[in-house]
């Protein structure tokens, strides 16, 4: 079958590379999503595994509308009777890029009556709809008189692991706390530090990577277990062969937060992920205070920047991260996500690599310094050292005058 795996912008060749890994052929990367073929278990596999996809979406017809009559009667083309009954509960979003229809939620209406209809039409009676957690979840797409319908087999969304269920006033998107783990290059071993960790998704979307933990073990609730075609064993049969393959691991994590509250839902997030206690520990300890802990650590963070979380002084805040990074971190690597791309500037540490990301509709970099020990100077040339040394002048003095 054809499947579609939709993602945040940025991260189409991660989740790429991820669901060619989990058994997806011939992948085309589209706009914030990556569409493949598989079968029934790999759309499972995605589900279940997947780290960079919001939901994951499977095609069932395709047709062209300009009116909402000719939209009506593409749907009612589809047999619903295949993939529900008089008795399930539904649910429409819509994703609506036309002149044709500029009012998604009327779009969304004539699918209802459209559904509807052909129940009641054969069996005299009509499937109620439910938006909060219905049988199945139907996605309409839309793309000027293009239409296609598709069943959405996530049901909620993928970021939604089962864990977090305490959050601060900015909590990260799971996904995008996964993709920064990914875009850093970590490599399992290397102890791991979030100093601004907040209700703990870096630390823990961490420890799950270290782990080789599927997502998808915490979370039980999907909406393909509700198709007619759900096979129970597979699904069964796949779980257990995710939690056959968890590692062990020694790989010690940490999480520093100068908020108490925060660190306690931290710790209450990490009660909810069986199986990393013994790697992840949460402290309260304000990261301007903070003693490295190791000789070499990788440091991933999403300081606060003035949007969800004042700040009384943002650019002198960021100046003070840098100050800290480089004058008590060196020899580890640290990465720093910000939407505030001027605040960003004020860290005063040259980024070995940027990435740019979208943290919801913002703009963010995802910035990599390596940190060292002293000062990396200029290293003049044996001609220019020849010249000094004639001139009596300092290799100070010429890098000031350069």
């Amino acid at each position: 079958m054809k499947i579609i795996a939709r993602t945040f912008a940025g991260l189409e060749e991660i989740l790429e590379k991820e669901i060619i890994s989990l058994g997806g052929t011939e992948t085309i990367i589209r706009k914030r999503a990556v569409e493949f073929k598989g079968y029934l278990e790999t759309l499972y596999k995605v589900n279940i595994w997947s780290r960079f996809a919001l939901d994951v979406l499977t095609p069932i017809h395709k047709f062209q509308a300009k009116t909402t009559d000719q939209l009506y009667k593409g749907v009612l083309d589809i047999n619903w009777s295949k993939y529900m009954s008089e008795d399930s509960t539904f649910a429409i979003k819509t994703i609506v890029y036309s002149s044709h229809f500029n009012h998604s939620q009327f779009a969304a209406l004539k699918v209802k009556d459209a559904i509807v209809d052909q129940f009641r039409e054969k069996t005299g009676v009509r499937p109620d709809v439910d938006t909060y957690k219905p049988d199945l979840a139907i996605t309409l797409r839309i793309s000027e008189h293009k239409c296609e319908i598709l069943l959405n087999s996530s049901g909620a969304p993928l970021f939604k692991r089962g864990y977090r269920r305490a959050t601060g006033a900015a909590p990260l998107n799971e996904v995008l706390a996964a993709s920064l783990i990914e875009f850093s290059g970590w490599n399992y071993k290397t102890p791991f530090i979030d100093p601004m960790c907040g209700s703990g998704t870096i630390v823990l979307e961490a420890a799950m990577r270290a782990k080789n933990m599927a997502p998808g073990l915490v979370r039980k609730d999907y909406s393909f277990q509700k198709w007619k075609n759900y096979d129970s064993e597979m699904y069964e049969t796949m779980i257990a062969e995710a939690k056959s393959k968890v590692r062990d691991t020694r790989v010690i994590i940490k999480g520093y937060d100068n908020d108490l509250e925060m660190v306690q839902a931290a710790k209450f997030n990490l009660k909810n992920l069986p199986g990393v206690s013994r790697n992840v520990t949460f402290d309260k300890q304000d990261f301007f205070t903070l003693e490295k802990p190791f000789k070499k650590a990788f440091i991933v963070m999403n300081p606060p920047y003035d949007k969800r979380i004042e700040l009384l002084d943002t650019e002198s805040f960021y100046n003070k991260i840098g100050t800290q990074l480089k004058h008590h971190f060196e020899d580890c690597d640290a990465f720093i996500l910000s939407s505030n791309l001027d605040a960003l500037k004020r860290i005063g540490l040259k980024p070995n690599k940027k990435t740019v990301l979208y943290n919801g509709p913002d703009e963010s970099k995802f910035n990599h310094y390596q940190l060292y020990s002293g000062s990396k100077r200029y290293e003049p040339s044996m001609e220019r050292k020849k010249f000094l040394q004639k001139n009596a002048t300092s290799e100070l003095d010429y890098q000031e005058e350069e």
